[in-house]
């Protein structure tokens, strides 16, 4: 089995300690960290998000994996960086106004980050106008608004219509969470839906595609 492999399998299996030693490994031996990127960071993530898909695997087992990619991309992210190479996509997100909880958030965020998105997490309790605010700082292609809670779901509604009041109409809005559907995403004029974090990428890349 190549180092790649043995990278791609111990995020799979959330071996944060084996990651840490195979990344600075392949790097010493001359690794690309794109290729380590796209032959086994993000291969890894998809094989996590189709086991979730299939309920093979369940949230606790995708948190363990998340953050071992985490710590891959603590690593390689610096040098990329260095190397100017740029992510195809930027995305924020963040959980809606009057809403803490962030488990399914970050998850997301994990997702697009295993995906190859450059991600800027605004946290919990963020704001329309903390929304909009981001969104002329940093220019994304893609947001993604989180809400667990039914009461919380009228503040999508807000930060959707103030992202749009704000002229931003050709960036991507995409929300998930316990409580929403397909039919709120269009009722309040969002690009689209993801039913949970696996299919995050998925929902993501087929509305930036649009």
């Amino acid at each position: 089995m190549s180092k790649l492999e043995d990278l791609k399998t111990a995020v799979i299996n959330g071996k944060r300690k084996d990651v840490k030693t195979i990344v600075p490994e392949l790097l010493e031996s001359g690794a690309d960290p794109v290729e380590m990127l796209e032959q086994a960071l993000i291969p890894a993530m998809s094989v996590v998000g189709e086991r979730f898909k299939k309920n093979e695997i369940f949230v606790p087992e995708m948190l363990v994996s998340a953050r071992a990619m985490k710590e891959a991309m603590k690593i390689i992210e610096p040098i990329l960086i260095e190397a100017g190479v740029k992510p195809e996509f930027k995305a924020l997100i963040g959980t809606v106004e009057g809403d803490l909880h962030d488990i399914g958030k970050n998850l997301v965020a994990t997702m697009w980050k295993g995906a190859g998105f450059d991600v800027v997490d605004l946290g919990v309790n963020v704001s329309p106008a903390a929304f909009v605010q981001a969104i002329e700082e940093h220019s994304p292609h893609l947001v993604g608004l989180s809400a667990l809670l039914t009461t919380t779901m009228p503040a999508m509604r807000d930060t959707v219509e103030k992202i749009r009041g704000a002229g931003h109409d050709k960036v991507k809005v995409l929300i998930g969470g316990a409580p929403v559907t397909l039919e709120f995403a269009r009722e309040i004029g969002a690009d689209g839906y993801a039913s949970d974090a696996a299919s995050a990428v998925d929902a993501a890349r087929e509305i930036l595609a649009s």
